[in-house]
């Protein structure tokens, strides 16, 4: 499981990297799809990976908010990464997506704020 896990890891900071990436551009020629999305799926790989690196199979969870719980519950600590302004946390993802650039720069925030923590636990290198 724990290759799997680095597999999702390495996969959300690509993730990540593209969606930040894009919000480099002048504002009318940021992709808001792409950044959502990018930064949706580095979250989502992220707390898959950390569930995985602890023998938990997060195919039983089908929200953000269903794997972000499990890993609270793992470790309290998650509670230092909000959330609140993740707006797609309680639906599947292929389902949600913004067009706004100030929603996905929200996104965008919050999947860096899960990246930076998982540095900072030294989950992540």
């Amino acid at each position: 499981m724990k290759e799997l896990a680095n597999k999702l890891f390495e996969d959300a900071a690509g993730k990540l990297n593209e969606a930040n990436e894009q919000l480099f551009r002048p504002k009318e020629d940021i992709v808001a799809y792409t950044v959502c999305k990018n930064s949706q799926y580095a979250i989502e790989n992220y707390l898959k990976g950390f569930l995985m690196q602890h023998g938990v199979d997060p195919s039983d969870y089908k929200t953000i908010d269903g794997l972000y719980k499990q890993c609270k519950k793992i470790n309290k600590d998650f509670e230092k990464v909000d959330l609140s302004e993740f707006e797609c946390k309680a639906h599947k993802l292929d389902s949600r997506y913004c067009d706004e650039v100030s929603k996905v720069s929200n996104c965008f925030d919050v999947a860096d704020s899960l990246d930076t923590f998982l540095r900072k636990e030294k989950i992540i290198e």
